[in-house]
């Protein structure tokens, strides 16, 4: 039985492996690279929020301006999305689903972590320039790690596979592969910041039009915006990380269940995505050129298995460690909301993506 208070045992980052690394490895790609296809691909679900713990009382004027403003912007989005077929607002609503889509999961994972609702790890003085104040507010009667130590839970196996990292023994292939992750997107997303943050003045011209709002300026507002708060976020969770407080967890059921959803060809085929078009196949060509091959018929699997889409699928298949079919058996092991499973696809697809599957990368 953990000796953790309540409100922090719900603490947990969740580790979900979608993809094996690239092997042999690409000796040409820098180790902090944000897309490195040696890296194992991973998505993390952030559950960092203490309960009831933090007091809404507690926090500063700003912060509590902010999340106001946050969840007014997230309201007014939500009924753009019920507005009558064809008007302006669901349109922008649906363009604004498919850019999200195209958002890295990295990324999107990362701005949902709020620091403000996780340890006391002092987080006000980390900056957008990267200074930080290593401080910690903790009892001098309790040790961090035993009373702030957040699980990281992950399938063993999965691990146990993976070739020699070649770093330091003592640190376990999980820890080494989240600050990995969080060192090659922080400079990513400061940069972002900053970049957003400069484009959004050029958006003045389009307050002229008339009844349809500044569409481009709140789209770099709210990308500089999102930008921010994985950088935020990144930092957080490097102090945790710092400070000792993400621990490894195996997680033996994970681990069944990974067993248990381990992708195929034809799952994968089965489940090309629906945002992006299937690959040229032999039914969409013309006739003559699909009567040819040695007179083969068009749904011929070794005619198929030639073409580029169809060998790009099988080097994804064998690469892929997760599929949609597994996300609801998930959410259900863990408790979680039907809310998180969104992120989740969206990391299923753009993994897919960046192997050379159906989908393109987010």
């Amino acid at each position: 039985m953990s000796a953790l208070p309540k409100a922090m045992r719900a603490m947990r980052i969740i580790t979900l492996p979608l993809s094996r690394p690239k092997i042999p490895p690409d000796r040409g790609l820098k180790p902090h690279a944000v897309f490195n296809p040696n890296r194992m691909l991973i998505f993390y679900h952030f559950d960092l929020s203490q309960g009831n713990s933090v007091n809404s009382q507690d926090q500063s004027a700003i912060k509590r301006a902010v999340k106001w403003v946050s969840t007014k912007a997230a309201d007014l989005w939500a009924g753009f999305g019920k507005a009558p077929e064809g008007s302006w607002k669901l349109r922008t609503y649906e363009l604004g689903e498919r850019i999200v889509d195209r958002i890295d999961f990295e990324e999107l994972a990362l701005k949902g972590v709020d620091p403000s609702l996780g340890p006391s790890v002092t987080h006000a003085d980390i900056n957008i320039t990267g200074q930080e104040v290593n401080k910690v507010n903790f009892s001098e009667k309790q040790s961090p790690r035993d009373v702030l130590r957040i699980p990281l839970i992950y399938p063993p196996s999965i691990y146990a596979s993976l070739p020699p990292t070649g770093l330091n023994e003592l640190s376990h292939p999980s820890i080494i592969h989240l600050r990995t992750l969080l060192t090659s997107r922080g400079p990513r997303h400061r940069r972002g910041f900053w970049m957003w943050l400069a484009i959004a003045p050029l958006t003045a011209p389009f307050i002229i039009v008339p009844v349809i709002p500044n569409l481009p300026f709140f789209f770099c507002a709210w990308r500089s915006w999102s930008h921010y708060r994985a950088y935020r976020s990144s930092q957080y969770l490097s102090s945790l990380l710092d400070h000792g407080l993400i621990v490894p967890e195996p997680s033996p059921a994970l681990d069944q269940l990974y067993a248990s959803h381990v992708p195929s060809l034809s799952s994968i085929e089965s489940l090309r995505s629906p945002m992006t078009p299937p690959p040229r196949s032999a039914a969409s060509l013309p006739v003559n050129a699909s009567n040819t091959s040695n007179g083969r018929p068009p749904n011929d699997v070794t005619h198929s298995s030639s073409q580029p889409g169809a060998a790009n699928v099988h080097k994804a298949s064998q690469r892929l460690l997760l599929t949609r079919n597994a996300i609801p058996h998930i959410l259900q092991l863990f408790g979680l909301p039907q809310s998180s499973a969104a992120d989740m696809y969206r990391a299923v697809e753009q993994v897919r993506g960046r192997l050379g599957g159906t989908s393109g990368r987010g």
